[in-house]
Formats: structure tokens, C-alpha cells, sequence
């Protein structure tokens, strides 16, 4: 069951007595955090607002929202990262899940053992952090060398992001498999797309795991593909996201001249929610770049190419002439 440390928020509201107080987070909360803010709201007799807009990471807190709203902290729950803050606003509050990997990871450990496997790297989102030590005792106690790789940035130590993979890259030369605690196709295709390691998905609810790599190939092959079809794009409009987290328009402006010393014409796009439905709207327009969040493009469907910055690079390289493999193979798809 998942946990929102309450009494951080309770000591935050205890200190800086605010007049108003606002709650986000993922989809998946929404109704612990739909709790939280009823009992706030009685216990401390103050404006607590839930923000219905989905929150999907630390990119995207719905800043401009609580500005609206005029609260004086906004509570971003569920989205762990190194930093506890963000400026005087923002507060990242804990949202830990107690399940526990017991059965499945001395089930996976024994298995594992018959693919020769023998040094392993543990990883996984947020939600799973306090989980990592107690599976990496039960691997070790059946003879596993295990690696936790160092955080970096926002990350912490084993933590990756849909985007962001420090932890799992920087050992990728050092260890024969991945095992993603949780079960969370976004994150654990990605670390295989990543590193090219045998990465595995280890769910602890329905107490099974599963190899994840052939998702992960279909989704690299998709997002290669969507990068051939840019190539004979005359009209590419590129999206610049304005979610706080996404606002990247310089890096818009530098694919921007690349693409045109290629002879592309470009057209500049404004967005907070870049989706299928929007862009059809835009029929001069062949192909997208968006420099929002680079998995945009691989995980939903749109009716034309819309290039995450990674991709965007590989079809500039591809235009130019020069290799372009291996593009997604790096530590940060930004």
C-alpha cells in the first residue's frame, strides 16, 4: 500500500503557517491525495486545493497553477527525487509503497541463476527506493554480485526516470542484467533500450517477472522508424512544451538552424499538451520535433513523426550524411 508521508507536510504546514496550501501527483494518487487534502482542510481550517491536472514528474508540477491559485506552497506528491524543494513554493512529498519483494525476488534470484547471470544492477522508480537494500540482501544471499548505481542530478542512488537513466548507464559495461523493481513497462523498456542489457520487470504483486527487452526493441524500432519517415518532411514544425519543466527554448531554436541549414522549413509551435488530436490541426505541417519530454513520440500514437531531441539529432546526422546509430543509447534522452 502506498504511503504519502503525511508528517512532512504536517511539519512543513506547522512551520511556515500558510494561508493556502495546494496538493499534485500522478493519476494514481489521486484519491490519497483527494484524502489528504479533506483532512488538511479540517485539521488546519485553510484553502487546500487538489490540482486536477495530472502531475507526470518533477518536470511537471503545475507551478503556473498554484501561481493562480495564489497558495503559498504547493505539496508535489509521489515524484521522490534528491531534491526536497523546488524555490520557496514547492515542496516533493514522499509517496512510498510497503509492498512487499520478498517471494519474487528470491523466485527471480533462483531462476536468474540458470542464465548464467552473475552480477546484476538493481533499479526502479520512486515509489520502490526503500525497497532496494532488502532485495539486494536476498540476491547477494544466493551468491549475486549486486550493483546500486550512483544518482546523479534529481536522480538518487538506483532511481531512474522515463527519461533519465544515470544509475543504470553508468554500469551498464559492468554488469550481464537488469532487474526493475516494480511493474512499470515505461521505466524498465527504457533501461533496456539504454544500456542493451537483458532487463527484467520484477512485479511484486502478482509475485512474477518477466523480460522485458522485446518490448523494449519494439519501441526503439518504432522510434527509429518515425525518424526514417522525417527524412522527406519539406514543413517541420517544432514543439516547444510550456510545462515549467519542459520550457526548452533554446535547445527548439538550436535544432531550429540545423535543420535549416538541411533546407527544412520550420515552423515554431507553442504546446502544454502535445497530443494527436492537436497536431492533426497542423496539415502544412509533415513532421513534429518536440523538445517537451522525449517520450511523447515513442509511447503514444500520432499520424505523423513526432521526434523526441535524440531522435531530432539522429535525422539531422542522417541528413548530413554522417552515423547516426546508437542515438539512444545515452544517459539522458533530452
Amino acid at each position: 500500500m502506498i504511503q504519502i508521508d503525511e508528517k512532512r507536510i504536517h511539519s512543513t504546514i506547522n512551520e511556515r503557517k500558510p494561508r493556502s496550501v495546494a496538493l499534485d501527483g500522478p493519476d494514481g494518487l489521486s484519491k490519497k491525495i483527494q484524502n489528504c487534502a479533506q483532512k488538511l482542510s479540517e485539521e488546519y481550517q485553510i484553502p487546500v486545493y487538489v490540482i486536477g491536472d495530472t502531475s507526470w514528474g518533477s518536470c511537471d508540477l503545475n507551478l503556473h497553477a498554484a501561481e493562480t491559485l495564489g497558495v503559498d506552497i504547493l505539496f508535489n506528491i509521489g515524484h521522490t527525487i534528491a531534491m526536497e524543494k523546488f524555490g520557496d513554493k514547492v515542496v516533493m512529498i514522499d509517496a512510498f509503497d510497503d509492498v512487499d519483494f520478498s517471494e519474487i525476488a528470491s523466485k527471480c534470484a533462483i531462476e536468474l541463476k540458470k542464465k548464467n547471470f552473475n552480477k546484476i544492477s538493481l533499479v526502479t522508480n520512486s515509489q520502490y527506493l526503500p525497497s532496494v537494500q532488502k532485495v539486494k540482501a536476498i540476491f547477494e544471499s544466493h551468491g549475486y554480485e549486486v550493483v546500486i548505481g550512483r544518482g546523479k542530478g534529481h536522480l538518487n542512488d538506483a532511481q531512474v526516470f522515463g527519461c533519465e537513466f544515470y544509475p543504470a548507464y553508468d554500469s551498464k559495461n559492468d554488469v550481464d542484467a537488469y532487474i526493475f523493481l516494480g511493474q512499470s513497462i515505461f521505466h524498465s523498456a527504457s533501461i533496456a533500450i539504454v544500456t542493451q542489457k537483458p532487463t527484467f520487470m520484477m512485479d511484486p504483486y502478482f509475485s512474477e517477472y518477466s523480460e522485458i527487452n522485446d518490448i523494449a526493441q519494439k519501441l526503439e524500432k518504432k522510434a527509429i522508424l518515425s525518424v526514417l519517415k522525417a527524412q522527406d518532411a519539406k514543413t517541420i514544425g517544432i514543439i516547444i512544451g510550456l510545462k515549467e519543466g519542459q520550457f526548452a527554448k533554446i535547445k527548439a531554436l538550436e535544432i531550429k538552424k540545423m535543420l535549416e541549414d538541411q533546407g527544412k522549413r520550420i515552423m515554431l509551435i507553442a504546446m502544454t499538451e502535445i497530443t494527436d488530436e492537436r497536431l492533426l490541426s497542423y496539415q502544412d505541417v509533415d513532421a513534429f520535433v518536440q523538445v517537451a519530454c522525449p517520450r511523447i513520440g515513442t509511447d503514444n500514437h500520432f499520424h505523423k513523426p513526432v521526434l523526441s531531441v535524440p531522435q531530432a539529432i539522429s535525422l539531422i546526422k542522417i541528413l548530413k550524411g554522417e552515423p547516426q546509430e546508437g542515438f539512444l543509447q545515452i544517459k539522458h534522452w533530452l
